[in-house]
């Protein structure tokens, strides 16, 4: 993404909140993520997200026709991701993600980090209604066993170096790459509380290097390798950080299957 600098980033927020406020439907606007203001702070990388908010009945002409966004006509890509969101992708490479509300479908939402920017029905109200939803819904959550994650992922090494040896490169790199969430989940189980508050609850691959620099090195490196290299290199922070998971036939057993996939390979 071309570089925005937070003058032009605080600058594109202020021009939309003019002109919306100028839009008698218009009832609310909600920045989120690096638009709510909140840390940590946006960057040259950042995204815009909104959420609006508008009457009953107005919804889809603000989905469907996206000329209330500034510089609309240097849009380059537009698109309905999902029943209520858009996004729009600027010639810039700036992109806006964005979802478009009655107050009453305010409750679809779940948020973490949010700002309300204009208020005319009770936005900040049933925002803060639907923060505590979140958070209620994701503390009411049973995490899934330890065990269960070292053996998923485990088993996805596995089968992701097996993938790798038939041919399918593509598949064992995306089943390493579900073997990355369990590693991840099982790596911020030890954390402690400020390390734990940098992870965003609602995605929690975000910011991983921040909480977990060491680790999170490590990951990226080892991505970056063929499949059986991936799949080794992923085991060994396992087995560095989280020893007690991980069983000496269950470590044998994987370690020869990855020795079979390379073997394979390499014929």
């Amino acid at each position: 993404m071309a570089a925005v600098d937070a003058a032009a980033f605080q600058a594109f927020t202020d021009r939309l909140l003019a002109r919306l406020e100028r839009e008698e439907d218009v009832l609310g606007l909600v920045g989120l993520g690096s638009t709510s203001g909140l840390p940590p702070a946006p960057d040259a990388f950042s995204d815009h997200d909104l959420f609006l908010v508008v009457r009953p009945g107005a919804q889809e002409r603000y989905r469907a026709g996206l000329d209330w966004l500034p510089d609309a006509e240097a849009l380059a890509l537009t698109f309905r991701e999902t029943a209520h969101g858009v996004k729009a992708l600027y010639a810039s490479g700036h992109l806006v993600e964005l979802a478009v509300f009655d107050p009453d479908e305010l409750g679809l939402a779940r948020v973490n980090r949010y700002r309300v920017l204009l208020d005319r029905a009770d936005v900040a109200a049933r925002l803060e209604r639907v923060r505590l939803a979140t958070v209620a819904e994701l503390s009411g959550r049973t995490p899934p066993g330890e065990g269960w994650r070292a053996g998923m992922l485990l088993t996805a090494l596995v089968v992701a170096g097996g993938r790798a040896a038939r041919g399918e490169a593509l598949s064992g790199h995306a089943l390493l790459r579900s073997a990355l969430e369990h590693l991840v989940a099982l790596l911020a189980s030890r954390l402690g509380p400020p390390e734990r508050a940098q992870l965003d609850p609602l995605d929690p691959m975000r910011r991983v290097e921040r909480a977990l620099p060491e680790a999170g090195r490590a990951l990226d490196a080892a991505l970056r390798l063929p499949v059986p290299a991936a799949a080794r290199a992923l085991l060994e922070v396992l087995l560095r950080e989280r020893p007690e998971l991980v069983g000496a036939p269950a470590r044998a057993a994987v370690e020869r299957a990855l020795a079979g996939a390379e073997r394979a390979i390499a014929r």
